[in-house]
């Protein structure tokens, strides 16, 4: 079976964090999900490849280390409107053999018979991604991530194989909307769980607080 969309392989999003500066964690479109052995700039190494386009319709957006528990979080990115591109899912990787990636489970979805009929993109985007910075908020188990007309939506991977939504805000249609519904494209979280997710178009910016 062949992917449906071909869009490229290319490097999307790039993590790199201080506690593993040898590493480099990439999200590669249709290429898949990379680690990157970066010790040596002048001679880059791969040393994780995972991928699962085909047979799904790919576009790796974020791959985010949960480096206590060996595991990967690893977002698709859903760029075709009403659906077509469906299903863009949320991963998660079992990475305790890094070079041995395996996915174990996908976070739940709301239901696509309603999303997909509200207009604009639906499915899986950009991950709040543990930034190690001062003000971030970071959790091994909280993920937030951002679904377009699905809003922004929080879960627990306490047990990564079977993931729990706690916590989802979808705003209305924001006035500006060209597509006729919300479009939350990405999302910060700060130190006090006060998140701040924005419409890729006209919606502005929705500032949430987590009761977590």
């Amino acid at each position: 079976m062949t992917q449906k969309f071909d869009t490229g392989f290319r490097v999307h999003n790039t993590n790199v964090y201080p506690s593993h500066p040898d590493r480099a964690y990439i999200g590669y479109i249709d290429g898949g999900a990379f680690v990157l052995d970066i010790s040596d700039k002048s001679n880059i190494k791969v040393i994780s490849h995972w991928n699962h386009s085909p047979p799904l319709n790919g576009f790796i957006h974020t791959v985010l280390p949960l480096f206590d528990r060996g595991l990967w979080i690893v977002s698709d990115e859903c760029v075709k409107d009403d659906g077509i591109d469906w299903p863009k899912l949320v991963w998660v990787v079992d990475a305790r053999h890094e070079a041995n990636p395996v996915s174990i489970s996908t976070f739940p979805m709301p239901n696509p018979e309603i999303f997909t009929k509200r207009g604009g993109r639906f499915g899986a985007h950009n991950l709040h991604e543990n930034l190690p910075i001062k003000g971030s908020f970071h959790s091994d188990t909280i993920i937030i991530g951002t679904f377009f007309n699905g809003g922004v939506r929080v879960f627990d991977t306490t047990n990564p194989y079977q993931v729990e939504e706690i916590a989802y805000y979808v705003p209305g249609k924001p006035a500006l909307s060209a597509s006729g519904a919300v479009q939350i494209n990405d999302v910060f979280v700060d130190e006090n769980a006060i998140v701040y997710a924005i419409d890729r178009f006209g919606g502005g910016v929705y500032i949430l607080e987590m009761n977590i």
